[in-house]
């Protein structure tokens, strides 16, 4: 009976043991740093941009194999170009350069005086946070300013690590829970656009068209049908200069900045319309000075009513 007792404390012994060993055992650590060369190729349309970059990781534990479990969630194609692996002082580091386009979704709503925030993350495609986690290589700097993205400056590179949560057990019947959760090295950078080029690229042709329909405020009553040509010709040519832009920019559900522009070029054009409409009514009652003098305030009130409302949402856009 002694010995019965005496075995079956054993055995519970063993497993509480085993139980704390499990319990314990902590996963590896992989240390993990980058250097960004080259940000090239931005597709608004499209939703992306093609990077360039150097990868470095640091590890003891050889299966986790990098060269081939390497995995980039927001990468729609990931091409490595070169990798060197050194596994001295009983631990593995491998350095490969990787050139991936990436999918990511813009913030347009004040292009082109848009912010922009790319992400970037890796993870190990074979191991899970109980096996793996990452730590940030944070020495020294991690993009090379002269040709990381022309055209933009470079506002911040943080450099993160964290868990990302897979609800669902990727086929394995043993889960008794479809949930997963992986360890990933996160890299944020935000950018703002040299915007002052683009900005009179895109929209010069529809102020052009505006001040082409305030002109006609100074032409004679007489030639009232040149005012309205003029005023619609000039309808219809910020209707094509919005479909151009519109062009190259992703579908939005909110108004943008070239919405908001391009609407209030249409509707102040639309007010010099009615002017002359009323211009018109007045001369045919033999209002001509009446015509005149409404030509006149109307044409100051309009342009600097304008100008005024461009000023101040350019400026909101600029300041986000």
């Amino acid at each position: 009976m002694v010995k019965r007792l005496y075995l079956a404390f054993t055995f519970i012994a063993i497993l509480f043991t085993q139980a704390a060993n499990a319990q314990a055992k902590k996963p590896d650590t992989v240390r993990a740093g980058i250097y960004i060369t080259s940000i090239h190729d931005i597709n608004f349309k499209d939703k992306e941009y093609t990077v360039s970059l150097w990868l470095w990781l640091k590890y003891k534990n050889k299966k986790f194999d990098f060269l081939h479990n390497l995995e980039v969630p927001q990468a729609k194609t990931v091409t490595q170009s070169y990798s060197t692996v050194d596994s001295s002082d009983n631990r593995i580091y491998i350095l490969m350069k990787l050139q991936c386009v990436m999918k990511d979704s813009w913030a347009i709503d004040n292009f082109p005086f848009d912010q922009q925030k790319l992400r970037f993350s890796i993870e190990n495609s074979q191991f899970d946070s109980k096996s793996l986690v990452f730590a940030a290589d944070t020495l020294g700097k991690h993009f090379d300013p002269r040709f990381t993205l022309r055209g933009w400056n470079i506002d911040s590179l943080d450099i993160s690590t964290g868990i990302k949560k897979y609800e669902t057990a990727f086929g394995d019947e043993s889960m008794a829970k479809p949930h997963t959760e992986y360890s990933n090295f996160k890299v944020w950078l935000t950018i703002n656009r040299n915007a002052m080029g683009l900005f009179w690229k895109m929209f010069l042709g529809m102020y052009v068209a505006f001040l082409i329909a305030y002109m006609c405020f100074y032409i004679h009553t007489d030639s009232i049908d040149s005012r309205f040509g003029l005023s619609v010709g000039a309808l219809f040519a910020v209707i094509g200069n919005k479909y151009i832009v519109d062009s190259a920019l992703p579908e939005s559900t909110t108004f943008t900045l070239v919405d908001t522009l391009h609407g209030l070029t249409l509707l102040f054009i639309l007010s010099v319309i009615i002017g002359t409409s009323y211009s018109l009514r007045l001369i045919k009652r033999d209002k001509v000075d009446k015509a005149k003098r409404f030509d006149f305030i109307a044409a100051q009130v309009l342009l600097g009513t304008y100008i005024i409302l461009n000023a101040w949402f350019i400026f909101e856009a600029t300041r986000v």
